[in-house]
């Protein structure tokens, strides 16, 4: 087989990453419910109040806490009580604490892979909290470069392609979200195997587009041994 270049996502592909997050909105949700508000709702300002705070703040965990106090905030208005501030505090450290856990047959596959192909990771993300999580998780050792952006755009897409001199029809880029890892992939001309997550962000979420490139869609990580 010829060797092919794989760009490789890593929240919700490599890791779990999402369902630590959506434990600390169900901290959020369960305040919200006393004050009078539905849970979609809530989840519907927190939603606002994240897409606002990424363009300002960027991603991550940081950022992700001031928007649960912020929406908080929002929601109680006169009524906010600083012990439920400290609860969706506690919930944040938890979740900055919580290791990365690899999904099932990652490491193997990742071994696999790197024997036959070159391996990139392409990760979005507060730069310095991506890098610990990937330190942490030991999987440095299989890729030959390792990318953290602010985004996952055409732009940054074509910049990496052009950065590791990718030949497109030879490259894929693999991941669990539509909006970041899939659709501004094919937009840029790679291919894209698509690996959905049960637990994908909200914001990620969105229909696939066409594109120049081939689009395959796996139930797991591990069936990328079948095609690569």
């Amino acid at each position: 087989m010829p060797r092919e270049t794989l760009l490789i996502d890593a929240d919700d592909t490599l890791w779990e990453n999402n369902v630590f997050f959506e434990e600390a909105i169900g901290t959020l949700l369960a305040l919200a419910g006393p004050l009078g508000y539905s849970r979609e709702y809530a989840r519907h300002i927190l939603n606002e109040t994240e897409l606002r705070n990424i363009r300002q703040h960027g991603y991550g965990v940081r950022s992700f806490a001031r928007s649960l106090e912020e929406t908080y905030l929002k929601l109680a208005g006169n009524l906010a009580q600083r012990p439920a501030i400290e609860e969706i505090r506690a919930a944040i450290v938890k979740l900055e604490q919580t290791p990365p856990q690899m999904l099932a047959g990652v490491a193997d596959t990742l071994a696999y892979l790197a024997a036959r192909h070159r391996l990139i990771l392409f990760s979005k993300g507060e730069a310095a909290e991506q890098a610990a999580k990937v330190e942490r998780s030991g999987v440095q050792t299989h890729f030959e470069a390792i990318e953290i952006v602010a985004e996952k755009d055409v732009p940054t897409y074509l910049g990496i392609v052009n950065k590791h001199h990718v030949v497109k029809s030879r490259g894929w880029m693999v991941g669990n979200s539509p909006h970041s890892d899939i659709n501004p992939a094919l937009e840029a001309g790679l291919n894209a195997a698509f690996i959905p997550h049960p637990a994908t962000w909200q914001l990620e979420h969105e229909d696939i587009h066409s594109g120049v490139g081939r689009l395959l869609v796996l139930r797991r990580f591990a069936d990328l041994r079948e095609h690569f």
